[in-house]
Formats: structure tokens, sequence, C-alpha cells
């Protein structure tokens, strides 16, 4: 599978395993998990074929291990706006954990901190290289720091996807450095 067709069922699963299933008439179960043959057949049903093979080759060759596969069973690691529940148990963080976004949101965050926004929960990295890559999609990017400890210490809750993304609720804007 070339790299053109890589991004395009990667984006693709992206579309019907974390934002809109019912595009497709696929229902995830309560934890966001879809049998994968009920997913290759609608997809194909809706005129875009995945093989198994070329599923097993997205999902292993995602640098940002989006999608997971237990069995016969698939999900998107996080990053859903459909309601579920990922199941992941409350974690302590690291002491810092960064957020990519771009200059132009900074003045809301510093009001209204970190909100999740369309998505179930805030996405923070465990590195700044990670967080500047995310900021990257959008434009320019800045990466912000979380004080996770501090946060985490002060009753805060944070889980860890399958992918190594940390997730929050909220990150209220005391807990943020910002740059300059």
């Amino acid at each position: 599978m070339d790299e053109r067709r890589l991004v395009r069922v990667s984006k693709y699963l992206s579309k019907h395993l974390r934002h809109a299933p019912e595009r497709i008439g696929i229902e995830l179960d309560a934890h966001g998990w879809v049998p994968v043959d009920t997913l290759l057949a609608a997809a194909a049903a809706h005129g875009f074929p995945i093989s198994r093979d070329e599923l097993e080759r997205v999902v292993a060759a995602n640098d940002k291990w989006r999608y997971a596969i237990d069995g016969d069973r698939i999900r998107a690691s996080q990053g859903h706006s459909v309601l579920v529940d990922l199941a992941l148990p409350v974690t302590t963080p690291p002491a810092l954990l960064y957020h990519g976004t771009v200059a132009g949101s900074l003045d809301a965050i510093r009001t209204e901190g970190l909100k999740p926004m369309s998505r179930h929960d805030v996405h923070l990295s465990p590195d700044r290289e990670t967080a500047t890559r995310v900021g990257a999609r959008r434009g320019r990017p800045v990466v912000l720091v979380v004080d996770s400890g501090a946060m985490h210490a002060a009753g805060h809750e944070f889980r860890v996807s399958a992918n190594g993304v940390w997730l929050a609720g909220h990150v209220p804007a005391e807990y943020i450095r910002f740059p300059g």
C-alpha cells in the first residue's frame, strides 16, 4: 500500500471510528469498539473498500497509534466527538505535560484554560516535540506547558490512552505556563 492510500484509509477510519459512525451504518459499543468485519463490510458498502491487510497495516504503521485492534474488534484510541467511555483508569501524570496550539488561540486559553471543545477531553502530550507537531497542524505552533503534577495534587483526574496521549476534562489557566 502506498503512502497516499495509507493516509486515506487512516483518515477514513478516524472519521468513522471517532466522529460519524452512523454515516456508514456502524454502531460503536459503549467503549468505542466495533467488529472489524462490520467495519470492513460497511466501508465496502459505502464505496470505500478496505482489505483486512490494509486495515492491519494502517493500525500497525500509524505513528500516533490512533487505532487499537483487540481480537476481532477495532476502535480509535481517543479523540472521539461521539459519546464513548474508553474505560481508561485514572492515572498519576508526570509533573509536566504539553499542549500544542497556535497563537490565535492564546487569548481564549488565558481566560478559559484548555477545554475539550468538540472532543470529550483535552489532549496533552508527554513531550514538547509531540506538542509541537500537534500545534503545527493548524499553523505556526505554540507549545504550552501544563503543571499536571499540581493539577493532580489539586484533585484533577488524568487518563492516558493506549497511544500515550494524556487526557484531562479541562485544564484551568492557572496550571498553564504561557510562552514569553
